[in-house]
């Protein structure tokens, strides 16, 4: 083959040709990688707002069981401790740090345990095992999301191409389910 008077062999024209198809090749997997990485991401994020969102509804309505059995004339001072004991469960998972949140949801979820469900109206049991189904299902939702972001993040060309950004991997939500 002649360039501009240069003789240029055959076979360095197919190698020149191999090495940049195999570069285009990696270039657009890279490219679909990263892509597939800000979608996972986002659906970690979306699905975070939806256990954040269940696990407050679910705060609220311990603090409707605990004010329940403040209500209730019969009601021991043993009851009431615990109620006291729930809202301040309720509040702390609420404001509770992201580090510490799972230990706070499960505290709550202890105090609700402890409360006796057979005094609690047929209403608010159906409301408190609504929002209990909610956050299992939410935390299902965001443990997958997680492990199918973490499962690309991890690959080890992912990791040596930066294709991730700076940004940490996200974290399983582990808490435990009555």
């Amino acid at each position: 083959m002649h360039i501009s008077g240069l003789t240029v062999p055959g076979p360095l024209v197919a190698i020149v040709t191999v090495v940049v198809l195999i570069l285009l090749l990696a270039g657009w997997w890279a490219y679909k990688a990263a892509v597939r990485l800000d979608r996972l991401n986002v659906r970690v994020d979306l699905a975070r707002g939806a256990l954040e969102a269940a696990l407050s509804r679910r705060a609220v309505v311990a603090r409707l069981v605990a004010a329940g059995i403040a209500d209730d004339p019969g009601a021991s001072a043993e009851a009431l401790e615990r109620a006291r004991g729930l809202v301040a469960a309720a509040d702390h998972a609420e404001r509770a740090d992201p580090d510490i949140r799972e230990a706070a949801e499960n505290a709550l979820s202890a105090a609700l345990a402890r409360t006796d469900a057979t005094r609690r109206p047929a209403a608010l049991v159906a409301e408190l095992a609504d929002a209990e189904t909610r956050v299992m299902m939410a935390r299902r939702f965001y443990n997958d999301a997680v492990r199918d972001t973490r499962s690309l993040g991890e690959r080890r060309l992912v990791r040596w191409l930066h294709l991730g950004g700076t940004a940490p991997l996200p974290q399983f939500f582990e808490i435990i389910e009555r």
